[in-house]
Formats: C-alpha cells, sequence, structure tokens
C-alpha cells in the first residue's frame, strides 16, 4: 500500500485545476481562462483500495502579492510545499521557459519533482523538445512528463510514475472521502466560478462567495450566499438590470450544484459591498481566507 501528499504548483494558468479534475473524475476545482482562479489550496483523494491513496492539491498559480488576499494564497502555496512527499512542477508547452525556472528554483524544493509539459496538443513548433532541453538538467527535475490535462492525454503514465514515487503507508483519509473540504466550500466555489464566466475582467478580480445558509430539508436544500464586491458600481453590475445577471449568476450555478450534491437546491444570492476587503484581515478569515 502506497500512500502521499502529491501537490501540484505552477504559473497561473498552467493548467493545474484542469490536471486535478481530470485526475480524479470529478469536478473539484473550478476552471476559467482568467489568471488567479485558483484561490484555495483544494485536496482531493485519489483512492485504490489495496493499492494507493493520492492526496493531490491543487494551489493558486504563483504570483507577486499586491493584496493581504494575495499573500494569504502564496501562504497555502507555502503550507503545499511543507507537507508534500512529491511535486509536480507544471509547465505551459507555450509559456516562457525562463520564467518557469525561476518560479521553480525559488521554492527551494526538499522533495521529489516531476516536470509535468502540459497542453502538448497545442504546443507551438519545436516547443516540445525546447522544453525537454531547457529542463533536462534542471535541479529540481526528476523526470519531464509530457500530457494534455483538457483532452486527458497520458494521464495513466502520468498517475503510474506518481504511483511508483509515492512511500509507502497507510491511508491518511477515509477511503470513501474526496476532499477534507466542506460541502459549502464547493458551493461558494461554484458560484464564484459562474461572476468570473459571466463578467469581464475586472468583477472576478473584486469578488467573493460567503455561503451564510445551507440546510438539507430532506427533499430539498436551502442554500443562502452573499456575493461579496468592494464597490457600488460593482453590485449594480453583479445584480443586472432588474436582476438579470443575478439570476443568470443562479440558474447557472444552480446546475452545477444540484450535480454535485445529487439532490434539488433552493438558491438564494444577495450582493454586499466590503470596502477594500482583499486588505482587510477580519473580512478574509470570514471569507474563508486563512
Amino acid at each position: 500500500m502506497k500512500a502521499g501528499f502529491v501537490n501540484i504548483f505552477g504559473k497561473p494558468n498552467a493548467g493545474k485545476s484542469t490536471l486535478l479534475n481530470a485526475l480524479i473524475g470529478e469536478k473539484m476545482a473550478i476552471v476559467s481562462p482568467k489568471v488567479q482562479t485558483t484561490r484555495h489550496r483544494i485536496k482531493a483523494f485519489l483512492n485504490k483500495p489495496g493499492e494507493y491513496q493520492i492526496i493531490f492539491s491543487d494551489t493558486p498559480g504563483i504570483i507577486d502579492p499586491k493584496y493581504k488576499l494575495h499573500q494569504k494564497m502564496m501562504d497555502s502555496v507555502k503550507g503545499a510545499l511543507e507537507d508534500a512527499d512529491l511535486a509536480l512542477l507544471m509547465v505551459d508547452a507555450n509559456d516562457n521557459f525562463e520564467e518557469c525556472d525561476a518560479i521553480f528554483a525559488a521554492l527551494k524544493l526538499k522533495v521529489p519533482a516531476l516536470l509535468i509539459l502540459n497542453k502538448i496538443d497545442i504546443a507551438g513548433n519545436g516547443k516540445i523538445a525546447e522544453a525537454e532541453a531547457f529542463f533536462a538538467n534542471k535541479s529540481y527535475c526528476k523526470q519531464l512528463v509530457k500530457i494534455g490535462a483538457l483532452q486527458k492525454l497520458h494521464l495513466n503514465k502520468l498517475l503510474a510514475v506518481i504511483v511508483s514515487m509515492l512511500p509507502e503507508g497507510l491511508p491518511f483519509y477515509n477511503e470513501d472521502d474526496l476532499s477534507d473540504l466542506p460541502t459549502r466550500f464547493f458551493v461558494s466555489e461554484m458560484i464564484r466560478e459562474k461572476i468570473y464566466e459571466l463578467f469581464a475582467d475586472e468583477i472576478p478580480y473584486h469578488s467573493a462567495v460567503l455561503v451564510n445558509e445551507y440546510k438539507d430539508k430532506g427533499n430539498i436544500i436551502k442554500i443562502q450566499a452573499d456575493i461579496i464586491v468592494h464597490r457600488e458600481t460593482q453590485k449594480a453590475i453583479i445584480i443586472g438590470e432588474k436582476g438579470t445577471m443575478i439570476r443568470q449568476i443562479g440558474i447557472q450555478a444552480r446546475k452545477d450544484i444540484e450535480a454535485f450534491v445529487q439532490k434539488k437546491i433552493f438558491l438564494e444570492l444577495f450582493v454586499k459591498v466590503r470596502p477594500k476587503w482583499r486588505d482587510n484581515d477580519l473580512q478574509l478569515k470570514e471569507y474563508g481566507y486563512q
């Protein structure tokens, strides 16, 4: 039996969340073309009873913090570095390899690492060979594995390499569990994902979601959540003319939440203005950024 923590690191939009979802076979992390979609460390468990338990962690893309929110995000990256048994260093095949190298070298890893070259199905001419040559002699790169996370290319090969590098041990978590995070967390993330999908650049980065009520009433689950923004003008945009936009958020989020909890839900959304919440320690804690 093998068991261990396999934590995924990389720049924003390298495909970390897409890889996590593909490996687990469930939508554990929200995905968006916009950078900084992932704000939390998200653990998800892949179990094969009697053979292995892999505790994967998706982490926020590594950035230079501009707000306390960003610092909390980078703190979660630091926490993932400290308990990893194996690191997956993820690189978009079309990205700047020098920039990726600088980030990975700065991590000062104390555990083995795999270099995961993602998006090989859309790599530019010569980029795959260039990456193989560039990363071959890097001290942090024990092996390079080429994948296409979105198309699920070579994931079985990657999984076999991961299992071969895991330490022996008993499972850390119940083998029926998918994560150690509460359902409320995933609900808030699904609502936030719709904000990323429906609104332009500014709104998603200035918003957060707080689930205030989650009550299972037997045949239906009642959920009440606040969408947090930091300007009145943003509140008006989220609500939309005659409530059209907040209604769209609710309709689209409800579909995903019902698929996740396997039950009908009643979803009630409000918009609250909290000026400069991204730099307020108390508010960040309230919204789940520990």
